[in-house]
């Protein structure tokens, strides 16, 4: 998943400690990965022994942070000339290239074989591929040739609750198909209101973000786009198997206020956006960070009160 998170840490000196190579995994991007996966596995149906879902569950966790030890290894040019990831370790001069580069490779074979024991092949295989479409597709070739960077490497970060799904099932469904559009749609409006607010960097770095090659209008006309496409995607997957009542109130709530978001962010004009320094982008941007943590702990409610056979039984599963 893209890293966009919002960097408030001094710039640090001397040798690297524990913690700088724990940054260099993204363990904000990974606690998402964790959440999303883990709940794509114990939603499918069969189950999984708890000794194993956690042994898979650490397998993804560590795929996830071979992917951000590669992504900063890669980016370190671009993130040093950018105010939001200049205190990232590399450009920071805490961890050297070569070592984020070995943790990243070491990591990325480590969690890819302990899956295939632990899980099955099919979730290595895929767990692999994540890694690969995250680190080439996305951040050597996407994120610095075309403004779709974000729509097409988002698939990256959209493909742990389908990995967790074939963990337990050893193949893929609507509901984990559902559960990937979810975060898949959720990328773009996401990301590109940071965007709107940090264009500056991102003229800096090079990189041909949304904003820097279109414009603010075209981006705000996407966000509001994209939104308006999650809307039904969420609240579809709350009448399959892994749906109901609980969900179904959350995603209603969360897309309200995504949508409303999304249409203050379209309504407005650049001159009231520059005025304010985009108070509304940023604060778009960090409402819609809890969107998906939101909706997928009320997808693990779901699975709390189905496992409890607490769940409604009258709740109608169309998909």
């Amino acid at each position: 998943m893209t890293d966009t998170a919002m960097d408030i840490e001094t710039v640090q000196t001397g040798e690297a400690q524990v913690k700088d190579y724990f940054a260099l995994m993204k363990p904000r991007v990974m606690s998402l990965v964790v959440l999303t996966a883990a709940i794509g596995m114990f939603a499918a149906p069969g189950g999984v022994h708890p000794v194993i879902a956690l042994a898979t569950i650490l397998c993804i966790a560590i795929g996830a942070g071979a992917s951000g030890a590669l992504n900063m290894w890669w980016d370190a040019d671009i993130d040093a000339v950018m105010k939001r990831t200049a205190n990232r370790p590399l450009p920071s001069g805490v961890v050297e290239p070569g070592e984020a580069l070995g943790i990243g490779v070491a990591l990325s074979i480590m969690s890819v074989l302990m899956l295939s024991i632990f899980g099955n092949i099919f979730s290595a295989v895929f767990l692999a591929f994540t890694i690969f479409f995250y680190v080439v597709i996305y951040s050597m070739w996407l994120k610095r040739s075309t403004p779709q960077n974000i729509v097409i490497g988002g698939a990256a970060g959209a493909f742990p609750p389908m990995i967790g799904w074939a963990v337990a099932t050893g193949g893929i469904s609507l509901e984990s198909l559902l559960m990937f559009a979810l975060i898949f749609l959720w990328t773009p409006p996401h990301f590109w209101a940071l965007a709107i607010f940090r264009n500056e960097d991102y003229v800096k770095a090079g990189v041909p973000m949304l904003p820097v090659v279109a414009g603010d209008r075209a981006t705000r006309n996407q966000i509001l786009i994209y939104t308006l496409l999650l809307f039904p995607v969420a609240m579809v997957l709350a009448f399959t198997s892994v749906g109901g009542p609980v969900y179904f109130a959350v995603a209603l709530a969360y897309n309200a206020r995504f949508l409303w978001g999304a249409w203050s962010i379209w309504k407005r004009d650049e001159a009231t956006a520059t005025a304010d320094k985009f108070k509304t982008e940023l604060r778009v941007f960090l409402e819609s960070i809890g969107y998906l943590f939101a909706l997928f702990i009320a997808l693990g409610i779901e699975i709390m009160l189905r496992a409890l056979d607490l769940s409604w039984s009258g709740w109608p599963v169309l998909f």
